[in-house]
Protein backbone atom coordinates (compact mmCIF):
# COMPACT_ATOMS: atom_id res chain seq x y z
CA UNK A 1 0.00 0.00 0.00
CA UNK A 2 2.96 1.93 1.17
CA UNK A 3 4.64 1.64 -2.46
CA UNK A 4 1.28 2.40 -4.49
CA UNK A 5 0.64 5.68 -2.78
CA UNK A 6 4.53 7.15 -3.23
CA UNK A 7 4.24 6.07 -6.61
CA UNK A 8 0.71 7.74 -7.07
CA UNK A 9 2.40 10.80 -5.39
CA UNK A 10 5.78 10.31 -7.30
CA UNK A 11 3.52 10.55 -11.00
CA UNK A 12 1.81 13.91 -9.64
CA UNK A 13 5.09 15.84 -9.59
CA UNK A 14 5.61 17.68 -12.44
CA UNK A 15 8.68 15.82 -14.88
CA UNK A 16 11.03 18.82 -14.45
CA UNK A 17 10.90 18.56 -10.74
CA UNK A 18 11.51 14.59 -10.75
CA UNK A 19 14.13 15.11 -12.92
CA UNK A 20 15.83 17.98 -10.63
CA UNK A 21 15.16 15.30 -7.72
CA UNK A 22 17.03 12.52 -9.61
CA UNK A 23 19.95 14.22 -10.85
CA UNK A 24 20.29 15.68 -6.76
CA UNK A 25 19.76 11.99 -5.52
CA UNK A 26 22.52 10.52 -8.12
CA UNK A 27 24.76 13.30 -6.83
CA UNK A 28 24.10 12.55 -3.54
CA UNK A 29 25.25 8.82 -4.19
CA UNK A 30 28.14 9.81 -5.66
CA UNK A 31 29.24 11.83 -2.62
CA UNK A 32 28.53 8.99 -0.62
CA UNK A 33 30.22 6.13 -2.67
CA UNK A 34 33.90 9.25 -3.30
CA UNK A 35 34.01 9.33 0.45
CA UNK A 36 34.51 5.70 0.81
CA UNK A 37 38.13 5.07 1.93
CA UNK A 38 39.09 2.82 -1.26
CA UNK A 39 37.73 5.25 -3.45
CA UNK A 40 40.77 7.91 -2.71
CA UNK A 41 44.31 7.53 -2.20
CA UNK A 42 43.98 9.94 0.63
CA UNK A 43 41.00 11.18 2.57
CA UNK A 44 39.30 13.71 1.19
CA UNK A 45 37.01 16.33 2.65
CA UNK A 46 33.11 15.95 2.22
CA UNK A 47 33.58 19.28 0.31
CA UNK A 48 35.71 17.77 -2.30
CA UNK A 49 33.56 15.06 -2.69
CA UNK A 50 30.53 16.87 -3.47
CA UNK A 51 32.05 19.12 -5.97
CA UNK A 52 33.92 16.06 -7.96
CA UNK A 53 30.55 14.11 -7.77
CA UNK A 54 28.52 16.96 -8.60
CA UNK A 55 30.28 17.92 -11.17
CA UNK A 56 30.74 14.34 -12.64
CA UNK A 57 27.24 14.40 -12.65
CA UNK A 58 26.72 17.40 -14.84
CA UNK A 59 29.38 16.62 -17.15
CA UNK A 60 31.38 20.09 -16.48
CA UNK A 61 35.12 18.67 -15.87
CA UNK A 62 35.87 21.27 -12.74
CA UNK A 63 37.83 19.29 -10.29
CA UNK A 64 39.32 20.22 -6.95
CA UNK A 65 41.03 16.80 -6.40
CA UNK A 66 43.39 15.33 -9.01
CA UNK A 67 41.31 12.70 -10.94
CA UNK A 68 44.70 10.26 -12.13
CA UNK A 69 46.73 10.88 -8.42
CA UNK A 70 43.82 11.34 -5.81
CA UNK A 71 41.55 9.07 -6.61
CA UNK A 72 41.96 4.71 -6.88
CA UNK A 73 41.02 2.46 -9.98
CA UNK A 74 37.64 2.43 -8.08
CA UNK A 75 36.86 6.32 -7.21
CA UNK A 76 38.18 6.38 -11.10
CA UNK A 77 35.27 3.42 -11.72
CA UNK A 78 32.89 5.44 -9.78
CA UNK A 79 33.93 8.70 -11.52
CA UNK A 80 33.12 7.01 -14.93
CA UNK A 81 29.46 5.62 -14.19
CA UNK A 82 28.77 9.25 -12.54
CA UNK A 83 29.45 10.72 -16.09
CA UNK A 84 28.14 8.27 -17.89
CA UNK A 85 24.90 8.55 -16.43
CA UNK A 86 24.68 12.27 -16.17
CA UNK A 87 25.44 12.80 -19.71
CA UNK A 88 23.33 10.64 -21.64
CA UNK A 89 20.45 10.94 -18.67
CA UNK A 90 19.19 9.22 -16.07
CA UNK A 91 16.00 8.75 -17.45
CA UNK A 92 16.89 7.39 -20.90
CA UNK A 93 19.43 4.41 -19.15
CA UNK A 94 15.86 3.67 -16.12
CA UNK A 95 13.51 3.06 -20.10
CA UNK A 96 16.52 1.22 -21.17
CA UNK A 97 16.44 -1.01 -18.47
CA UNK A 98 12.52 -1.08 -18.76
CA UNK A 99 11.90 -2.15 -22.17
CA UNK A 100 14.88 -4.57 -22.13
CA UNK A 101 13.59 -6.65 -19.07
CA UNK A 102 10.29 -6.31 -20.97
CA UNK A 103 8.43 -4.16 -18.16
CA UNK A 104 5.73 -1.70 -19.78
CA UNK A 105 7.20 2.31 -20.07
CA UNK A 106 4.17 4.40 -19.01
CA UNK A 107 3.05 7.51 -19.81
CA UNK A 108 4.75 8.81 -16.96
CA UNK A 109 8.00 7.88 -17.87
CA UNK A 110 7.38 8.66 -21.36
CA UNK A 111 7.22 12.54 -20.07
CA UNK A 112 10.11 12.31 -17.59
CA UNK A 113 11.66 10.97 -20.94
CA UNK A 114 10.80 13.27 -22.70
CA UNK A 115 12.16 16.72 -20.11
CA UNK A 116 15.50 14.85 -20.07
CA UNK A 117 15.69 14.51 -24.02
CA UNK A 118 14.32 17.81 -24.36
CA UNK A 119 12.18 16.81 -26.54
CA UNK A 120 8.59 18.42 -27.50
CA UNK A 121 6.91 15.19 -28.25
CA UNK A 122 6.73 11.90 -25.96
CA UNK A 123 6.06 10.27 -29.33
CA UNK A 124 8.85 7.34 -30.53
CA UNK A 125 10.81 8.29 -27.69
CA UNK A 126 12.02 4.42 -27.31
CA UNK A 127 13.00 4.27 -30.58
CA UNK A 128 15.30 7.13 -29.91
CA UNK A 129 16.86 5.89 -26.67
CA UNK A 130 17.60 2.58 -27.97
CA UNK A 131 19.04 4.57 -30.58
CA UNK A 132 21.32 6.55 -28.11
CA UNK A 133 22.24 3.36 -26.82
CA UNK A 134 23.82 1.92 -29.57
CA UNK A 135 25.37 5.29 -30.76
CA UNK A 136 26.79 5.73 -27.30
CA UNK A 137 28.32 2.38 -27.15
CA UNK A 138 29.87 1.99 -30.42
CA UNK A 139 31.78 5.54 -30.91
CA UNK A 140 33.05 4.91 -27.40
CA UNK A 141 34.38 1.62 -27.80
CA UNK A 142 36.18 2.98 -31.37
CA UNK A 143 37.32 5.58 -29.38
CA UNK A 144 38.69 3.95 -26.71
CA UNK A 145 40.67 1.84 -29.17
CA UNK A 146 41.95 4.18 -31.05
CA UNK A 147 42.91 6.66 -27.70
CA UNK A 148 45.04 2.49 -26.80
CA UNK A 149 47.12 2.97 -29.31
CA UNK A 150 48.39 6.47 -28.04
CA UNK A 151 48.20 4.84 -24.05
CA UNK A 152 49.45 1.49 -24.20
CA UNK A 153 52.88 1.70 -25.62
CA UNK A 154 53.74 4.49 -22.94
CA UNK A 155 52.12 3.42 -19.52
CA UNK A 156 51.46 -0.50 -20.53
CA UNK A 157 48.13 -2.95 -21.07
CA UNK A 158 46.82 -2.49 -17.84
CA UNK A 159 46.93 1.31 -17.41
CA UNK A 160 46.77 2.15 -21.10
CA UNK A 161 43.53 0.46 -21.77
CA UNK A 162 41.82 2.01 -18.82
CA UNK A 163 43.60 5.56 -19.91
CA UNK A 164 41.57 5.04 -23.05
CA UNK A 165 38.26 3.98 -21.76
CA UNK A 166 38.25 6.63 -19.00
CA UNK A 167 38.88 9.16 -21.74
CA UNK A 168 36.84 7.98 -23.96
CA UNK A 169 33.74 8.03 -21.96
CA UNK A 170 35.00 11.30 -20.68
CA UNK A 171 35.46 12.72 -24.15
CA UNK A 172 31.99 11.48 -25.82
CA UNK A 173 30.30 12.78 -22.71
CA UNK A 174 31.76 15.92 -22.87
CA UNK A 175 32.93 15.81 -19.10
CA UNK A 176 36.32 16.92 -19.64
CA UNK A 177 37.99 15.11 -16.91
CA UNK A 178 41.39 13.75 -17.53
CA UNK A 179 43.36 11.74 -15.48
CA UNK A 180 46.97 13.69 -16.07
CA UNK A 181 47.30 17.08 -13.86
CA UNK A 182 47.82 19.13 -17.26
CA UNK A 183 45.30 17.73 -18.77
CA UNK A 184 46.14 16.62 -22.73
CA UNK A 185 48.92 18.89 -22.75
CA UNK A 186 51.96 16.41 -23.44
CA UNK A 187 50.14 15.45 -26.45
CA UNK A 188 49.57 19.06 -27.59
CA UNK A 189 51.51 17.89 -31.30
CA UNK A 190 49.96 14.29 -31.86
CA UNK A 191 47.52 13.54 -34.50
CA UNK A 192 46.06 10.86 -32.68
CA UNK A 193 44.68 12.06 -29.46
CA UNK A 194 43.88 16.30 -31.74
CA UNK A 195 41.52 13.94 -33.88
CA UNK A 196 40.20 11.07 -31.50
CA UNK A 197 39.00 13.21 -29.05
CA UNK A 198 37.91 16.25 -30.58
CA UNK A 199 35.04 13.89 -32.77
CA UNK A 200 34.35 12.05 -29.63
CA UNK A 201 33.38 15.27 -27.88
CA UNK A 202 31.92 16.88 -31.53
CA UNK A 203 29.71 13.47 -32.18
CA UNK A 204 28.48 13.70 -28.43
CA UNK A 205 27.54 17.25 -28.48
CA UNK A 206 25.65 17.65 -32.50
CA UNK A 207 22.66 16.26 -30.39
CA UNK A 208 21.12 12.81 -30.68
CA UNK A 209 18.37 14.01 -32.70
CA UNK A 210 20.46 15.30 -35.23
CA UNK A 211 22.79 11.47 -35.05
CA UNK A 212 19.39 9.98 -35.38
CA UNK A 213 18.06 11.95 -38.61
CA UNK A 214 21.48 11.45 -40.44
CA UNK A 215 21.92 7.85 -39.87
CA UNK A 216 17.83 7.63 -41.30
CA UNK A 217 17.84 9.98 -44.60
CA UNK A 218 21.81 10.18 -45.02
CA UNK A 219 20.76 13.28 -47.49
CA UNK A 220 20.99 17.15 -47.12
CA UNK A 221 17.44 17.30 -48.61
CA UNK A 222 15.90 15.39 -46.54
CA UNK A 223 17.32 16.43 -43.26
CA UNK A 224 14.63 17.94 -40.15
CA UNK A 225 15.53 21.83 -40.46
CA UNK A 226 17.23 21.70 -36.69
CA UNK A 227 19.72 19.08 -38.55
CA UNK A 228 20.23 21.67 -41.12
CA UNK A 229 20.91 24.19 -38.80
CA UNK A 230 22.57 22.61 -36.59
CA UNK A 231 25.44 21.10 -39.28
CA UNK A 232 25.80 24.30 -40.33
CA UNK A 233 26.16 25.90 -36.99
CA UNK A 234 28.67 23.68 -35.34
CA UNK A 235 30.81 23.93 -39.03
CA UNK A 236 31.20 27.03 -38.52
CA UNK A 237 31.42 27.05 -34.85
CA UNK A 238 34.43 25.03 -35.47
CA UNK A 239 36.23 26.97 -38.17
CA UNK A 240 35.95 30.46 -37.48
CA UNK A 241 37.27 29.92 -34.09
CA UNK A 242 40.16 27.78 -34.79
CA UNK A 243 41.49 30.48 -37.32
CA UNK A 244 40.96 33.32 -35.03
CA UNK A 245 42.24 31.49 -32.02
CA UNK A 246 45.43 30.85 -34.37
CA UNK A 247 45.41 34.29 -35.12
CA UNK A 248 45.35 35.87 -31.67
CA UNK A 249 47.66 33.12 -29.82
CA UNK A 250 50.39 32.62 -32.24
CA UNK A 251 53.07 34.34 -31.04
CA UNK A 252 51.99 34.50 -27.13
CA UNK A 253 55.06 32.96 -25.37
CA UNK A 254 52.29 31.29 -22.96
CA UNK A 255 50.38 29.70 -25.24
CA UNK A 256 50.96 28.63 -29.14
CA UNK A 257 54.77 31.18 -29.12
CA UNK A 258 57.17 27.97 -28.05
CA UNK A 259 55.57 25.22 -30.41
CA UNK A 260 56.37 24.44 -33.95
CA UNK A 261 53.85 25.18 -36.61
CA UNK A 262 52.21 22.27 -37.01
CA UNK A 263 51.66 21.69 -33.29
CA UNK A 264 49.91 25.42 -33.06
CA UNK A 265 47.57 23.97 -35.48
CA UNK A 266 46.78 21.54 -33.57
CA UNK A 267 46.48 23.32 -30.51
CA UNK A 268 44.59 25.96 -32.33
CA UNK A 269 41.45 23.37 -33.46
CA UNK A 270 41.58 21.65 -30.25
CA UNK A 271 41.16 24.43 -27.97
CA UNK A 272 38.15 26.07 -30.49
CA UNK A 273 36.43 22.95 -30.44
CA UNK A 274 36.88 21.83 -26.57
CA UNK A 275 35.95 24.89 -25.46
CA UNK A 276 32.32 24.81 -26.35
CA UNK A 277 31.53 21.77 -24.84
CA UNK A 278 34.21 19.80 -23.64
CA UNK A 279 36.51 21.17 -20.99
CA UNK A 280 39.80 19.03 -22.35
CA UNK A 281 42.89 21.85 -22.97
CA UNK A 282 46.17 21.20 -24.45
CA UNK A 283 47.69 24.18 -23.64
CA UNK A 284 47.64 26.28 -20.57
CA UNK A 285 44.62 28.72 -20.73
CA UNK A 286 45.87 30.78 -18.10
CA UNK A 287 48.48 32.29 -20.52
CA UNK A 288 45.29 33.12 -23.31
CA UNK A 289 45.17 37.00 -24.08
CA UNK A 290 42.45 38.76 -23.28
CA UNK A 291 40.60 38.82 -25.95
CA UNK A 292 40.68 35.01 -26.59
CA UNK A 293 39.68 34.65 -23.14
CA UNK A 294 36.58 36.36 -23.82
CA UNK A 295 36.03 34.68 -27.40
CA UNK A 296 36.04 31.19 -25.63
CA UNK A 297 33.84 32.43 -22.66
CA UNK A 298 31.33 33.36 -25.83
CA UNK A 299 31.83 29.82 -27.14
CA UNK A 300 31.14 28.26 -23.69
CA UNK A 301 27.33 30.23 -23.45
CA UNK A 302 26.57 29.34 -26.70
CA UNK A 303 27.56 25.43 -25.99
CA UNK A 304 26.63 21.67 -28.06
CA UNK A 305 23.39 21.09 -29.33
CA UNK A 306 20.49 20.05 -27.67
CA UNK A 307 19.45 16.31 -26.73
CA UNK A 308 23.00 15.86 -26.87
CA UNK A 309 25.91 15.18 -23.81
CA UNK A 310 27.12 19.44 -24.05
CA UNK A 311 25.44 22.29 -22.08
CA UNK A 312 25.48 26.27 -22.60
CA UNK A 313 22.10 27.59 -24.32
CA UNK A 314 22.96 25.73 -27.42
CA UNK A 315 23.72 26.28 -31.33
CA UNK A 316 19.93 26.17 -32.44
CA UNK A 317 19.04 29.21 -29.76
CA UNK A 318 21.75 31.40 -30.90
CA UNK A 319 21.25 30.54 -34.08
CA UNK A 320 17.56 31.23 -33.91
CA UNK A 321 18.79 34.74 -31.37
CA UNK A 322 20.55 35.50 -34.90
CA UNK A 323 18.10 34.81 -37.74
CA UNK A 324 15.16 36.98 -35.26
CA UNK A 325 17.55 40.13 -35.61
CA UNK A 326 18.20 39.84 -39.24
CA UNK A 327 14.31 39.28 -40.01
CA UNK A 328 13.90 42.70 -37.65
CA UNK A 329 16.30 44.51 -39.36
CA UNK A 330 15.06 43.58 -42.79
CA UNK A 331 11.41 44.63 -41.33
CA UNK A 332 10.46 40.86 -41.90
CA UNK A 333 7.45 39.41 -39.93
CA UNK A 334 8.96 35.98 -39.90
CA UNK A 335 11.77 34.08 -39.92
CA UNK A 336 12.09 31.69 -42.85
CA UNK A 337 14.81 29.49 -43.17
CA UNK A 338 15.61 26.06 -45.22
CA UNK A 339 12.13 26.60 -46.52
CA UNK A 340 10.28 25.95 -42.73
CA UNK A 341 8.95 28.83 -41.02
CA UNK A 342 10.23 29.56 -37.06
CA UNK A 343 7.06 29.94 -34.96
CA UNK A 344 6.37 32.65 -32.07
CA UNK A 345 6.45 30.21 -29.62
CA UNK A 346 10.05 28.70 -30.65
CA UNK A 347 11.33 32.49 -30.95
CA UNK A 348 9.72 32.93 -27.30
CA UNK A 349 11.21 29.77 -25.71
CA UNK A 350 14.77 31.55 -27.30
CA UNK A 351 14.88 34.47 -25.58
CA UNK A 352 13.42 33.42 -22.25
CA UNK A 353 15.99 30.53 -22.55
CA UNK A 354 18.90 33.39 -23.02
CA UNK A 355 17.51 36.20 -20.79
CA UNK A 356 17.66 33.13 -18.08
CA UNK A 357 20.78 32.15 -18.76
CA UNK A 358 22.19 35.40 -18.54
CA UNK A 359 20.52 36.70 -15.48
CA UNK A 360 22.15 33.21 -13.91
CA UNK A 361 25.22 33.64 -15.05
CA UNK A 362 25.65 37.51 -13.69
CA UNK A 363 23.91 36.51 -10.63
CA UNK A 364 26.64 33.67 -9.66
CA UNK A 365 29.26 35.73 -11.20
CA UNK A 366 28.01 38.98 -8.69
CA UNK A 367 28.07 36.02 -5.69
CA UNK A 368 31.49 34.81 -6.76
CA UNK A 369 32.93 38.34 -6.93
CA UNK A 370 30.89 38.97 -3.51
CA UNK A 371 32.31 36.21 -1.41
CA UNK A 372 35.63 35.64 -3.24
CA UNK A 373 38.51 37.60 -3.84
CA UNK A 374 40.35 37.20 -7.35
CA UNK A 375 40.87 38.60 -10.79
CA UNK A 376 38.14 39.41 -12.48
CA UNK A 377 38.49 37.32 -15.78
CA UNK A 378 39.88 34.62 -13.90
CA UNK A 379 36.38 34.03 -11.96
CA UNK A 380 34.22 35.25 -15.33
CA UNK A 381 35.64 32.28 -16.41
CA UNK A 382 35.10 30.02 -14.23
CA UNK A 383 31.57 30.83 -13.90
CA UNK A 384 30.56 30.54 -16.92
CA UNK A 385 32.89 27.18 -17.97
CA UNK A 386 30.12 26.48 -14.83
CA UNK A 387 27.29 27.33 -16.26
CA UNK A 388 28.14 25.84 -19.67
CA UNK A 389 29.04 22.37 -18.31
CA UNK A 390 32.19 22.96 -20.08
CA UNK A 391 35.10 22.34 -17.67
CA UNK A 392 37.53 24.44 -18.99
CA UNK A 393 39.94 26.04 -16.02
CA UNK A 394 42.66 29.54 -15.69
CA UNK A 395 44.06 27.01 -12.99
CA UNK A 396 41.61 29.15 -10.01
CA UNK A 397 39.02 26.59 -9.01
CA UNK A 398 41.47 24.87 -6.21
CA UNK A 399 41.57 27.99 -4.63
CA UNK A 400 37.79 28.59 -3.96
CA UNK A 401 36.45 28.72 -0.40
CA UNK A 402 33.08 27.03 1.17
CA UNK A 403 31.06 29.59 -0.24
CA UNK A 404 32.81 29.85 -3.94
CA UNK A 405 32.55 26.03 -4.01
CA UNK A 406 28.92 26.29 -3.48
CA UNK A 407 27.77 28.38 -5.95
CA UNK A 408 29.90 26.93 -8.62
CA UNK A 409 28.16 23.33 -7.47
CA UNK A 410 24.78 25.49 -8.08
CA UNK A 411 25.58 26.97 -11.37
CA UNK A 412 26.91 23.61 -12.52
CA UNK A 413 23.86 21.96 -11.72
CA UNK A 414 21.06 24.43 -13.10
CA UNK A 415 23.25 24.11 -16.27
CA UNK A 416 22.84 21.12 -16.60
CA UNK A 417 18.95 20.28 -15.40
CA UNK A 418 18.81 23.48 -17.49
CA UNK A 419 17.35 26.85 -16.95
CA UNK A 420 13.86 26.52 -18.36
CA UNK A 421 13.28 23.70 -16.30
CA UNK A 422 13.60 25.86 -13.12
CA UNK A 423 11.37 28.37 -14.66
CA UNK A 424 8.77 25.64 -15.42
CA UNK A 425 8.77 24.73 -11.61
CA UNK A 426 8.56 28.45 -10.71
CA UNK A 427 5.89 29.47 -12.86
CA UNK A 428 2.11 29.22 -12.61
CA UNK A 429 0.39 27.96 -15.71
CA UNK A 430 -3.01 30.23 -15.85
CA UNK A 431 -5.04 31.52 -18.75
CA UNK A 432 -5.77 34.37 -19.30
CA UNK A 433 -9.56 35.28 -19.21
CA UNK A 434 -9.13 38.93 -20.25
CA UNK A 435 -7.55 40.37 -23.15
CA UNK A 436 -6.26 44.29 -22.76
CA UNK A 437 -5.56 46.66 -25.84
CA UNK A 438 -2.49 46.73 -27.81
CA UNK A 439 -0.03 49.18 -26.21
CA UNK A 440 2.63 50.72 -27.84
CA UNK A 441 6.19 50.77 -25.78
CA UNK A 442 9.57 52.95 -27.04
CA UNK A 443 12.58 50.54 -27.07
CA UNK A 444 16.00 51.37 -28.21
Amino acid sequence: MLLRASKRNVSHLPPPLVLVLIYAGLILMGILALKLPWATTAPITWSDAAFTATSAVTVTGLAVVDTGAGFTFFGQLILTLLIQLGGLGLMSFAVLILSMLGLPVGFTHHLYLREDLNQTSATDLLKLTRMILRVVLLFELIGAVLLALVFVPEFGWGQGIWDAIFHSVSAFNNAGFALFPDSLSRWVGDPLINLTIPLLFILGGIGFTVASDVWRHKTWRRFSLHTKLMLLGTALLLILPTLAFAAMEWGNPATLGPLHWPAKLWASWFQAASTRTAGFNTIDLAGLNDATTLMLMVLMVIGAGSTSTGGGIKVTTFIVLLLATIAFFRRHQNIDVFGRRLGTDQVMKVLALTMVSLFLILLSLFAMLLFHEGAFLDLAFETVSAFATVGTSRGVTGDFDTVGRIVVMFIMFVGRVGPLTLGFLLATRRTKRISYPAGTVYLG
